[in-house]
């Protein structure tokens, strides 16, 4: 039989944020944080002191008996603090650390708190229920730049957005602790107000279901939450440690939950939270996929008769792309910017373009101007992609990597082939559409336009490096293009002739649209200022030697004139040789 971890995770990966957590007290246990009830305790303690009365061994019968009432939460705090700031100081110090407490790792977000935080993240959830008053969560997610939404009365319950439209929505059933309202004793346990109830009574029926940290053994209006959801769209999984209680166990049968036995709270999620990254890593794209892609590809470019199907394969694919890229996985509100998660999104670009990128060599390789409005058409729905709210501009500029990376895919096969019409088509018939008005592609997709400089030495061997993301592309597309491209050397150089060639076309849009003449600089600037290798002395004789005859003049690009090409190399030249590495 199959793990419950395992057959949890499948479903969390499968269907994301389509499960809600439900939390309770022992996910907080071990940060220190008394339970409500504890509080309770507590507060009667110090009111037996204020009145020099023993309340010892039970202080909850010996308030029944002296009040012929159940301890209360707010009328214990009235009693042993009378003003509004001296109740919260006294709540302070039951969920908020000393120096002392924070040194010691207590009350401060445990490991449970902070892997759950990464899941939200990472799309996975969406809605967490807890029982707890503490804040000790939303300080974890608070730490990864997520803000939730956090539902703790009645009336933020009536007036809250959907769930649907919040990254994160933490529904506090009983409370918050600077809230005297909150729930603790028997008679508050036992019902909730009708505008909490209709809320979980949407969250029950639309979500599945992780419960950690929650016995069910006090909390009535809960139990009776669960029992009125008779839908169940997705499974529950309940985590325990140990034997659950009878309630527990009444709640588990009704919901056919799958019982996951746990060491604590704290290994559980670290375990759910490595298994889902570990189910990432394998979801990649099988290389064999990517091989079966080609070989389809180069079965349909030479057959006219098979045009349609060459285009489904490219579009359906773009398509897939296009879709993953909006999607919640690649534009998180809130994500902060480390090199660790620069790292992260570069590399799940790449693992989510394979296919395509494949596409894109083979293709421009061995394709020639029928097919080039395909790698145009492809190439223009991934530039123009709606733009997220709430969403650092790094990760919103950062989602045209697949295109870039995609464009010298298919730009550096098409110069390898000698096809530079297919090049020019790359480089100039993509339409940037913005409100800022329309613009060819060549204008805005560059590295450092994508990846500026300083979010790109965050990549792990780039840190000093002048244009980090060009380094990154000469290494991370060697492999791909090795097909095509065998020998090291060739290799390199067409990289620095799709780089330069790129700048010169560049220089030559801005010039005749009325600005200066830039093109973006690669690592072949800094060997022709070290005298190895120059791109750009090659060219130089290229065009002496051809003249009017030069591919690209004959491509099309630069008005085909040899006047033209000599005008803008000569500007783009001496903007480099002002650079100096």
């Amino acid at each position: 039989m199959i793990d419950p971890i395992l057959s949890l995770v499948f479903g969390m990966y499968s269907n994301k944020r389509a499960y809600a957590l439900l939390l309770g007290s022992g996910v907080s246990r071990s940060a220190g944080v008394p339970t409500g009830w504890e509080v309770i305790l507590d507060l009667t303690r110090k009111l037996a002191a204020l009145k020099s009365e023993d309340c010892e061994p039970d202080p909850v019968s010996w308030f029944q008996k002296t009040f012929e009432t159940e301890p209360d939460y707010d009328n214990l705090l009235n009693s042993v603090a009378k003003l509004p700031a001296e109740r919260s100081q006294l709540l302070k110090g039951y969920f908020e650390p000393s120096n002392e407490e924070r040194e010691e790792g207590l009350k401060v977000p445990t490991e449970a708190h902070k892997a759950i935080a990464r899941l939200v993240l990472h799309g996975y959830v969406r809605v967490i229920v807890t029982t707890n008053f503490d804040r000790l969560l939303e300080q974890a997610l608070q730490g990864l730049g997520i803000t939730p939404t956090v539902i703790s009365t009645p009336d933020a319950a009536e007036g809250a957005l959907p769930l649907i439209h919040t990254t994160c929505t933490i529904v506090k059933i009983h409370g918050d602790y600077l809230d005297t309202r909150i729930k603790n004793t028997t008679t508050e346990l036992s019902r909730y107000d009708k505008r909490l109830n209709r809320l979980l009574d949407r969250i029950f029926d639309e979500f599945g279901l992780v419960v950690c940290g929650w016995s069910s053994d006090w909390d009535a209006a809960l139990r009776a939450a669960l029992e009125r959801c008779k839908s169940h769209r997705f499974g529950t999984f309940w985590a325990i440690h140990g034997t659950g209680s009878y309630g527990a166990e009444r709640l588990m049968n009704q919901r056919r939950a799958d019982t996951i036995k746990i060491q604590d709270a704290n290994a559980f999620f670290r375990e759910l939270e490595e298994k889902l990254m570990a189910l990432e890593n394998v979801a990649r794209p099988h290389p064999l996929s990517v091989k079966i892609a080609v070989a389809s590809l180069k079965k349909y470019i030479v057959d006219d008769n098979s045009k349609i199907l060459l285009h489904d394969l490219v579009m359906n694919e773009t398509e897939r792309v296009y879709t993953e890229i909006i999607g919640p996985n690649f534009c998180t509100p809130g994500e902060p910017i480390t090199s660790e998660s620069v790292l992260k999104k570069i590399t799940k670009y790449e693992a989510l373009i394979e296919i395509l990128l494949g596409l894109f060599a083979s293709g421009c390789y061995w394709g020639d101007t029928r097919h080039e409005y395909l790698w145009v058409k492809s190439l223009d729905r991934l530039v123009n992609l709606p733009i997220g709210e709430n969403v650092d501009l790094t990760w919103v500029t950062m989602r045209l990597y697949p295109p870039l990376a995609l464009t010298y895919a298919g730009g550096m096969s098409a110069i390898a082939a000698g096809n530079y019409s297919t090049f020019a088509a790359l480089r100039t018939k993509v339409i940037v559409r913005s409100h800022f008005g329309e613009q060819p592609k060549v204008l805005s997709l560059y590295p450092q336009a994508v990846v500026d400089q300083g979010t790109g030495r965050l990549l792990p061997g780039f840190e000093s490096s002048y244009v980090p993301m060009s380094y990154h592309l000469l290494d991370w597309l060697r492999n791909p293009l090795r097909e095509i491209l065998p020998a090291d050397d060739v290799y390199e150089k067409t990289f620095d002739r799709f780089e330069y060639l790129s700048a010169l076309v560049q220089g030559d849009i801005r010039q005749k649209t009325g600005r200066d003449i830039w093109g973006a600089p690669g690592p072949f600037v800094w060997k022709h200022d070290s005298g190895r290798g120059s791109i750009l002395r090659e060219i130089e004789d290229e065009l002496n030697n051809e003249g009017g005859n030069w591919a690209p003049l004959k491509a099309g690009l630069f008005d085909g004139s040899k006047d033209r090409i000599r005008e803008i190399k000569q500007g783009i030249d001496e903007l480099f040789g002002k650079i100096h590495w």
